[in-house]
């Protein structure tokens, strides 16, 4: 099915908010009709095509207009008040993207601050862009990005504009700290270039980090342990000799992005002499410059002692050997042999890392770094609004409402708060200072880097309180899924272990996904969202693969909740498909996780389906999918409760009769009465486009459009599958 798209007005947007930042504004009606949720990505098309992400436009912006900065009006070659036909679009993480700009910028800029001030931007080839970061405006950043740029170039860095030479893969693509951004002109779709003299010379770090050990919220065993290893091999290596081991250390740090893995190591070495090598610039040269450049910081560090860090080091040795790869772990193996030196790798993927760094003489030690709880997020929190004015801040609730947040994106979340302070301080001339509003407000347009690259559940401000109907439903949700992670104490007190696994079943449109994102919203969950056959894959081993990747993130941002949506696609019976086994292998998988020997803690998983009798029976056995749950069709009060609920954006005219419209609507599920109100309000704007409410006549127009969907056998069988239950 082709995505929708839509043709709008494109207007310039005039907020000093949005100048230059790369975000298209639509009314929430234009979302909801391109069917994607606030800061997705969206292409642009007006004599040329283009990326941005879709923001939520101001209350008074009529439906049918796109507010559209200058730079991105350029962008997609429009003029003010011209047509702009805007679709959804997938959006890669970039390899390496080029860039050309000033002669000043382009000699004094570094490729590592190049690429701190794009991040999460979305870039396509021959695109402007500007060197504000996405959530800032000017004269309000405190990055070390913004800093850099402003010793580099003086103020000038935030009027600067770009433009994207190439991007590898091809298409619209956004920059992640993994990412190769350089200068240069490159071609699309190739690996970036650059001489080697732009990227390969070390960054070497004698003066102590501006976080300290005691700054490292959550990661204090992890700094210890570190700490205790660097002694031993560097400060006292004779107590290992005496005891017949070598000195050497290597270490691999891993963790999600934007966690700290390089703060920590830069914390932990404060005093030392630490050599940096940035693992994508690197990575992205030709396989000679590569192997030169780590020589050449390999003997940088041997010739003063101390420790090498190389950042991203899966970009410059992938799983994918190539000859070079054998080069570099040599010289890697002539660091770690070095008396007087150490070797810190980090790495978001640690799997996509070439096996033979884990060597027994090269990184035979390992650190994780997990997604910190809401009481780290607290915590971490204190510590970045420590010398920040503020007002009656409540960091518990905003701790709890930041699930799946890393360090990085507490830090983006405390920057767009201090925007808004900062807007209201010049308007009203009072001293600036930080409101719980600010906050509110930051994480509507904050999303976390930690799971940019997964498909979530919008978690919205609908809890299981607003949902009106449901009464069975909702409950056995709670007992199922918020009181486990909830009140885990209460379980343990009563000496049972708590459900593992829910299964919704119920007819299409009956409101199992909007039920979901009300649970979730209600337990402050973080949630994984999968659809079932978003985990097949034709390769050997990867559908596997991708079921424990799943799973290991579920626990790494725990408390969370994994949504399985049509989950007959993913665990159909055993022995009845024709895949050579792919399909089997993959209810295996799916069957460990739930119930294998790794258990799943403060994790708790949700299926959803209209097939119940396809599902594979093992997985509905007590201790894995143990809890099953009959969403029924709505009945006439809930098809009122519905129709009230969609009904408070729409104005209806005092003869609209909802109580007896929801009377005669039998067949209908919850999204056909949606829809109804939906196609109501465009027959209103048939018969007028200045209607200023929905009358009766256009109720019953549309009901001439809008058919009931609920197949009445379908809802029988799906009945007598809950009887036999």
């Amino acid at each position: 099915m082709a995505p929708t798209a839509l043709a709008l007005t494109a207007r310039l947007n005039t907020s000093a908010l949005d100048s230059r930042r790369g975000v298209v504004r639509l009314h929430p009606e234009a979302i909801a009709a391109l069917g994607i949720r606030e800061w997705d990505a969206v292409s642009l098309t007006g004599s040329r095509t283009t990326a941005a992400v879709a923001g939520i436009a101001p209350a008074d912006t009529p439906a049918g207009t796109a507010l559209l900065d200058d730079v991105t009006l350029s962008n997609a070659g429009l003029r003010e008040d011209t047509t702009v036909l805007i679709a959804p679009v997938t959006v890669h993480g970039a390899r390496s993207v080029t860039l050309r700009g000033s002669t000043l910028t382009t000699q004094s800029v570094s490729s590592a601050t190049l690429r701190q001030a794009l991040l999460g931007k979305v870039l396509t080839v021959g695109d402007t862009v500007s060197l504000l970061p996405r959530d800032l405006g000017p004269g309000t950043s405190t990055t070390p990005a913004s800093s850099a740029l402003t010793s580099s170039v003086g103020i000038t860095w935030t009027s600067e504009l770009l433009t994207v030479t190439g991007t590898d893969p091809a298409g619209p693509v956004s920059v992640q700290p993994n990412s190769s951004v350089t200068w240069g002109d490159g071609v699309s779709g190739s690996p970036a270039t650059a001489p080697a003299a732009a990227v390969s010379a070390p960054m070497v770090w004698p003066q102590a980090p501006a976080v300290s050990v005691d700054d490292l919220k959550g990661q204090h065993v992890q700094a210890g342990r570190l700490t205790e290893w660097l002694k031993l091999a560097l400060d006292q290596p004779e107590l290992l000799e005496k005891l017949g081991a070598t000195p050497n250390l290597g270490v691999l740090v891993t963790g999600p992005a934007g966690v700290g893995k390089a703060m920590l190591v830069r914390a932990v070495c404060a005093g030392r002499r630490l050599v940096e090598l940035d693992g994508p610039d690197t990575g992205a040269l030709a396989a000679q410059d590569r192997q030169r450049a780590v020589a050449d910081t390999v003997d940088t560090v041997i010739g003063g002692g101390g420790v090498l860090l190389i950042t991203d080091i899966d970009a410059l040795l992938p799983a994918a050997t190539e000859p070079v790869s054998a080069l570099i772990l040599t010289e890697l193996r002539k660091a770690v042999a070095a008396p007087g030196v150490a070797l810190v790798a980090t790495s978001q993927q640690p799997d996509a890392v070439d096996p033979r760094l884990r060597a027994p003489n090269l990184c035979d030690r390992e650190l994780g770094l997990s997604l910190p709880d809401g009481a780290t997020r607290k915590a971490l929190l204190e510590v970045l609004l420590r010398d920040v004015p503020a007002e009656d801040l409540t960091l518990n609730e905003i701790g709890e409402r930041t699930p799946g947040f890393v360090r990085a994106d507490l830090a983006a979340l405390v920057r767009e708060a201090a925007l808004r302070a900062a807007a209201r301080a010049s308007e009203n001339g009072k001293p600036p200072a930080l409101t719980q509003e600010d906050f509110t407000g930051a994480l509507t347009v904050i999303r976390p880097l930690s799971r940019s690259a997964t498909e979530e559940v919008s978690v919205g401000s609908v809890t299981l309180d607003d949902v009106g109907d449901m009464i069975e439903v909702k409950q056995a949700l709670t007992e199922a899924v918020l009181w486990p992670l909830q009140h885990p104490d209460t379980f343990a007190r009563l000496g049972v272990e708590p459900p593992r696994g829910v299964l919704l079943y119920g007819p299409p449109g009956c409101g199992k996904t909007f039920v979901v994102r009300a649970l979730a919203s209600s337990g402050r969950l973080s949630v994984h969202a999968v659809k079932g056959a978003e985990l097949m894959d034709k390769w050997v081993g990867s559908s596997e693969k991708a079921v424990r990747e799943l799973f290991r993130r579920a626990r790494d941002s725990a408390p969370s909740l994994v949504f399985l949506d049509e989950i007959d696609a993913l665990v159909p019976r055993r022995g009845q498909s024709f895949d050579s086994g792919v399909t089997d292998r993959v209810v295996a998988a799916l069957l460990t996780e739930l119930d294998g020997i790794e258990p799943l803690r403060e994790v708790v998983v949700l299926g959803a389906t209209n097939r119940p009798d396809l599902i594979d029976p093992a997985l509905l056995r007590p201790g894995r999918l143990e809890k099953l749950v009959f969403v029924e069709p709505p009945d006439s009060d809930a098809r009122r409760e519905i129709l009230r609920t969609a009904g408070k954006s729409v104005p209806l005219s005092p003869e609209v009769d909802l109580d007896a419209l929801a009377g005669d609507l039998d067949g209908y599920s919850a999204a056909d009465c949606v829809a109804l109100l939906r196609e109501a309000a465009l027959t209103a704007m048939r018969r007028s486009i200045d209607a200023a409410d929905v009358t009766a006549d256009d109720v019953a127009k549309a009901r001439e459009a809008v058919r009931p969907s609920l197949d009445p056998a379908q809802v029988e069988s799906l009945r007598a599958f809950a009887a036999n239950r």
